[in-house]
C-alpha cells in the first residue's frame, strides 16, 4: 500500500515532521508506553479523558515512508482485514489534532481522496519502495541519505528501529532472490543509480480509496 495527501503543506519545521514520525514509532513499536498520550513527550499535550490506544504493530507492517512538505507516502503490508484502515485513522486524525493545536486552525488537515496502490506483483513492490525513497532528489539534488524524513538509512543499515521493516524488501537482493538486472547487485545501487521516470509505472497503480478520512 503507498498512500500520499496533496495540496497543501502539511510540514511546516522540523518539529511537525518529527512528531509524525513519532506517531509511526508510538503506535507500531511493539514495546510502546500506551498508557500515555502520544502527544505527551514531545508536545506537552495531556488529553482529560485519554483512553489507551490500542497496539497496531500486528495489524500492519511499515516498510518504507518518505515525508515531504506538502505529502508523504508509507509503503505498507497489512497482516489484518482492517489494519490498515485502523492505523490511517488513528495516525491522520492525531496529527491533525497536533498541527490544529500548533497552528491555532480548525477543520480538516487532509482534505481531498486519499489515493493507494494494492501491489500484488514483487516487481512493482520494489519499484516502490525506490520510487518512495527517490522522491527527496527534488530537494537534495544526488544526496538522499542526508535527507532526514524517508526510511533510506534504514535500507542501508545506518539506523535499525523495531516499528520499520525493511528486510521484507531487501530480502529481494539476496542472490536467490533477485529481481533486477545482475549489474545492480546492492539496494543503494538499484535506488540511486535509476534514471527512468519513476511515476509513469506509478501511474498504473493508482486507486482513489475515499474512506480513509478524518471524520471516520
Amino acid at each position: 500500500f503507498e498512500a500520499y495527501v496533496e495540496k497543501r503543506n502539511i510540514f511546516l519545521d522540523d518539529q511537525d515532521y518529527r512528531v509524525f514520525l513519532h506517531l509511526l514509532k508510538y503506535f507500531l513499536s511493539p514495546d510502546t508506553n500506551l498508557n500515555q498520550h502520544p502527544l505527551t513527550l514531545l508536545t506537552g499535550f495531556n488529553p482529560v479523558r485519554f483512553r489507551p490506544f490500542e497496539n497496531l504493530s500486528k495489524e500492519v507492517n511499515l516498510l518504507a515512508y518518505c515525508l515531504m512538505p506538502n505529502h508523504f507516502h508509507l509503503l505498507i503490508k497489512q497482516l489484518s482485514y482492517y489494519g490498515l484502515s485502523i492505523f490511517a485513522k488513528r495516525v491522520f486524525v492525531t496529527y491533525s489534532m497536533y498541527f490544529n493545536r500548533r497552528y491555532k486552525r480548525v477543520g480538516h488537515l487532509f482534505q481531498g481522496v486519499f489515493k493507494a496502490a494494492l501491489v500484488k506483483d514483487d516487481s512493482y513492490l520494489l519499484h516502490l519502495s525506490r520510487y518512495i525513497h527517490i522522491n527527496p532528489r527534488e530537494l537534495t539534488g544526488s544526496d538522499l541519505v542526508t535527507y532526514p524524513y524517508s526510511s533510506y538509512e534504514y535500507y542501508l543499515r545506518n539506523k535499525s528501529a523495531l516499528w520499520i521493516n525493511p528486510q521484507l524488501v531487501l530480502d529481494y537482493f539476496q542472490p536467490s532472490k533477485l529481481l533486477i538486472p545482475t549489474n545492480i547487485n546492492t539496494y543503494k545501487k538499484f535506488v540511486e543509480d535509476y534514471l527512468g521516470n519513476s511515476e509513469q509505472i506509478l501511474g498504473s497503480l493508482i486507486l482513489e480509496d475515499p474512506a480513509i478520512n478524518e471524520d471516520a
